[in-house]
Formats: structure tokens, sequence, C-alpha cells
């Protein structure tokens, strides 16, 4: 008679991995002294008052992640105190999603939005995925459901559907394959099909839409922090600064890109003011983005229009030490979708790779 196996998906992480104390949080000479590195890493960003408070939440979130054996995967959109102190991996959705599928850890602490837990949990099925705090969505990913995608296929039989990662579980398991703004022209043109669904941004879609001769099927969701942009707007920084290099994420309206010096995705305007280092800068993508490649790129000044994604700023460090000490909240996919995402976010990995 075979034994039953315990199936640790329907145990808390609390019983897998057992409680802990919370640390002591207090600024002491001690913790001063422990954290001097990684203040002397964002102070250019992080002014000297700020840094007692954040200080022994970086000290005790890492010494956490040792006794957990957990590791943090923080988006750029995250604030420099914990894109630069406490990630282990930093990157886009896409560098995440590599990461992901290679990282040797039982915990991952995903500092960035829902549907990005989603993906890591998809990739490590057998790993505990926790999210700071599970309101941090995404309005791509609330702009479309896996009926819609369902519907789509209906009205448009055989046509390959690509969705943007910036989408649920449950959307990826309807898609082909996924993909991100890095290399979603690749990923189209990889289908070798005359027209394809492109969900769910419409800016981004039109963009990729310019740099290929495949025909662009659109739907139209937005990011909220992109969308507010205008071309109006960056008219009145280049006519109050006429030196300044603008540089947009494809997520940006059209008009947007047009008065823009460079459009890329998130690691491409990294790349760009890392190579080209204009002396002063606007990037016009999600706020902390520029904070975290100033601290890199020395020298450069950053002009920034500074619109904020609410959903990303409500992963903080004190929620980040609050998911390692009590281990929440965890994030599940459903096991009649799963394996059908993962399948179009692997698609993905493996012809990026």
């Amino acid at each position: 008679m075979a034994i039953p196996q315990l199936d640790t998906s329907l145990m808390s992480a609390v019983e897998r991995f057992g409680a802990i104390e919370m640390p002591k949080l207090e600024w002491t000479p001690a913790v001063a002294r422990e954290t001097e590195a990684y203040y002397e890493r964002v102070k250019s960003v992080v002014p000297p008052v700020e840094w007692p408070a954040f200080a022994p939440y970086v000290r005790a979130i890492k010494q956490l992640k040792r006794e957990r054996n957990a590791v943090i995967l923080a988006h750029n959109y995250m604030t420099p105190e914990i894109f630069h102190c406490v990630g282990d991996f930093m990157g886009d959705s896409l560098q995440l999603a590599k990461e992901a599928s290679r990282v040797d850890a039982d915990i991952i602490v995903q500092c960035g939005v829902h549907f990005m837990a989603e993906t890591s949990k998809l990739l490590n099925p057998d790993k505990t995925v926790l999210i700071p705090d599970r309101k941090a969505g995404c309005s791509l990913a609330e702009s479309i459901t896996a009926a819609d995608v369902r519907a789509l296929r209906e009205t448009y039989p055989g046509v390959p559907i690509v969705t943007y990662v910036n989408t649920s579980a449950a959307v990826k398991a309807e898609c082909d394959i996924c993909c991100t703004s890095s290399n979603a022209v690749k990923v189209v043109e990889s289908l070798g099909a005359p027209r394809v669904l492109f969900i769910p941004d419409e800016f981004l879609a039109q963009y990729v839409a310019t740099q290929t001769d495949i025909e662009i099927l659109v739907w139209k969701g937005h990011c909220e922090v992109h969308e507010r942009f205008t071309g109006d707007e960056l008219r009145a920084y280049r006519e109050s600064e006429p030196n300044i290099q603008i540089i947009a994420h494809p997520e940006c309206p059209p008009d947007v890109l047009e008065e823009a010096d460079f459009t890329g995705s998130t690691s491409g305007m990294i790349k760009w003011v890392k190579d080209n280092r204009p002396p002063k800068v606007l990037m016009v993508t999600e706020c902390s983005m520029s904070d975290n490649v100033a601290v890199e790129t020395p020298g450069v000044e950053f002009v920034r229009p500074c619109n904020l994604c609410p959903h990303m700023k409500r992963i903080t460090l004190p929620k980040i030490l609050d998911s390692l000490v009590y281990l929440k909240d965890e994030v599940t996919v459903d096991q009649s979708v799963a394996a059908r995402a993962r399948r179009s976010v692997e698609r993905m990995i493996n012809l990026d790779n």
C-alpha cells in the first residue's frame, strides 16, 4: 500500500519554515557601522536625515534573509533603500523573470507587483514566493481578463496572442507567449505570423508596430504611470532646459515618444544613460528608476517629472521585514492554470537566452 505524500502546498509558510522573532529596530552605533557601506552607495539620493530610519530595517532584513535562506528580487521601480540596499537580484521584468527561473533559495521575496510574484511562482512551483503587500497590483494587469482573451481567440481564430508580462497568470495561460518591453519585437517576429494580437498595453503595441512589418492588433490597456506623460509636457522641459536629453519608455503615448531622443525598455534606458553619460537627462518613466540609475551614473544630472507608481510604492522596508518574519503574503497560482501560464513564460525566456 502506497504511503500518502504530504501536500506541502496546503501548509502555511510558517508551518514549513517555523516562526521567528521580530529583530530589534534601533539606530545604534553598531547599526551605523554595519550599514555604513550601504549608505555610502545611496547617499547621493537618500538624505542623511532619513538613513537612521532605514538602516535598522536594512540590517534586520539582511540578517533574516540568511536565516530564512531567502532572496529578494527588486524591480527598478523600487525606492533606492530597497533596490540598492536589500535587493539580491535587481532589474526589469525580463531580468527578474530570468533570475527567478534559476534562483537557489527556499524563499523568494518579490519586491515589485503581484503579477511579478505570480511569474516567480510559475517558474519556482516548489519554492515559497512572498510579496510584502498583496495589494500591490497593476493597472495593465487589471485591464484584461482570461475571459477577454478567450473572446479574442473566437474573434480572431488562428491569430497568435502575445501578452506583455504585466498580466495575471490566468491571462498568460490563455496566450501563446509572453514578452517584455525589451524583447517585444523579437517575440512578435518569432511567431512567423502575418498578424499578431498584442495585449494589453495599447501604446507598447503601437510602438512595436512601428518596428516591424507584422500587423499588430491592439488591446486598449494602459499603464497609469506612463499614460500621464504628454508631448506638451516634454516640449515645456525642452524650452526650459535646451540641452536636456529625453528618453522614454514605450508604454508612453505616441506624442511623448515623438518628442523623445531615445525610446527603449527599462533596461534599454539604463544602458543608454550608462553608455552616453549625458550631462542632463529626463527619464520618462517611474520616478524611482531615476534615483536608482543616478546611483550608478555619478556626474549625470537627472530632471525628474516624478510620476510614481502607487502600487510599487506599497512595498516598503517595514513590509519586507514583516514578510520575512511572518512569511506573508504567500503567492500561489491555481494548478488549473499554472502549467499553461508557465509554458508562455518559459517560451519567452528560452527565446531570449
